[in-house]
C-alpha cells in the first residue's frame, strides 16, 4: 500500500512539474517574436536611416503603453539589422516637445527623452542581461547585471565602440513651438556581449532576449516598450517580460 501512495504522490508532482513548464513555455510564447536580418551593406551612422538596408528591414510593430494614466501616445518605430560586427538599431520617435539636458556618461539619461535597448543575449542565463539607454544629445547609460535586478553590477561597465546618431526634426528645449519628432541610430560591437554569448557574433537562428524602450521627456513622458510590462508601476529592468529576437542570416537589402 505505501509503495502505490508513493507512486501516486510522484505522478501527481510530475503533472504538476509538467504544468509549470507548460505555463512557463506558454508565457514565453507570448512574449513578441522579431526576426533580425543580416546587411551586407555598409550602414552610415548619420540618423538618416537612407540605406537600402533599413528601408527593407521589418519594423517591431507599435510600441506598447503598459503604465499608461494620461497624455497623447507617442509612438515609436524601431527597426534592427546586425553584421558580423554591430548590432544595428533604429528608433523613430513621435515627440511634440523634445527636451534633452544630460550629456555625461552614465548620467542620468531616462529624465531626458530618451530610448534604450536591454538584452539577455545568452538564452541560457536568462537573467544576466545589459540596458545601454541613449538620449537626444548621444549620451550614454550602460550596465551589465549578470545575476538580474536588484543584484550587483559589474562595476564600472562602458559598452565599448558604441557609434550614435541623432536627427532632430523640431528645435530642442523648446516648448514655445510643437516639433515632429527625433531619429536615433546606434551601431553597438557585438564583442561588448561576447564573454556573455561565448561567441564573437550571432549565428543564424540564435535567439537573444531583449527588449526595447523608450521613457522621459520634460512634457508628456513617455513610458512605452516594444514587449509590455507587467508590474504595477514602470519597471524596465524585468528581463523576465523580455521579448524574442531571432538573428537570421538573411540578407536585408
Amino acid at each position: 500500500m505505501r509503495t502505490l501512495i508513493v507512486a501516486a504522490v510522484l505522478s501527481a508532482l510530475l503533472v504538476d512539474l509538467q504544468l509549470i513548464d507548460l505555463q512557463t513555455a506558454s508565457s514565453a510564447d507570448r512574449r513578441p517574436q522579431y526576426t533580425a536580418r543580416r546587411t551586407s551593406a555598409k550602414i552610415e551612422i548619420d540618423g538618416r536611416l537612407d540605406e537600402p538596408a533599413w528601408q527593407k528591414a521589418e519594423t517591431f510593430g507599435k510600441f506598447q503603453f503598459p503604465w499608461w494614466t494620461s497624455g497623447e501616445k507617442e509612438q515609436t518605430t524601431a527597426r534592427m539589422l546586425w553584421d558580423e560586427e554591430f548590432l544595428y538599431v533604429s528608433y523613430e520617435c513621435q515627440d511634440a516637445h523634445i527636451s534633452a539636458v544630460q550629456t555625461e556618461r552614465d548620467s542620468p539619461v531616462y529624465q531626458d527623452d530618451c530610448v534604450e535597448l536591454f538584452t539577455a543575449p545568452n538564452p541560457d542565463r536568462p537573467l544576466d542581461y545589459f540596458n545601454i539607454e541613449m538620449n537626444v544629445n548621444r549620451a550614454i547609460l550602460d550596465r551589465h547585471h549578470p545575476d538580474g535586478p536588484g543584484k550587483p553590477q559589474v562595476p564600472n561597465w562602458n559598452a565599448r565602440g558604441i557609434k550614435i546618431a541623432t536627427v532632430v526634426d523640431g528645435s530642442l528645449n523648446d516648448d514655445t513651438d510643437t516639433d515632429r519628432g527625433w531619429v536615433l541610430e546606434v551601431a553597438i560591437p557585438f564583442e561588448n556581449f561576447a564573454k556573455v554569448t561565448g561567441r564573437a557574433h550571432p549565428r543564424d537562428g540564435d535567439v537573444w532576449h531583449l527588449n526595447l524602450n523608450r521613457l522621459g521627456g520634460k512634457i508628456n513622458p513617455q513610458h512605452s516598450q516594444w514587449s509590455p510590462g507587467t508590474t504595477a508601476k514602470p519597471a524596465f529592468h524585468a528581463p523576465d517580460t523580455f521579448g524574442r529576437v531571432t538573428f537570421s542570416s538573411q540578407i536585408s537589402k
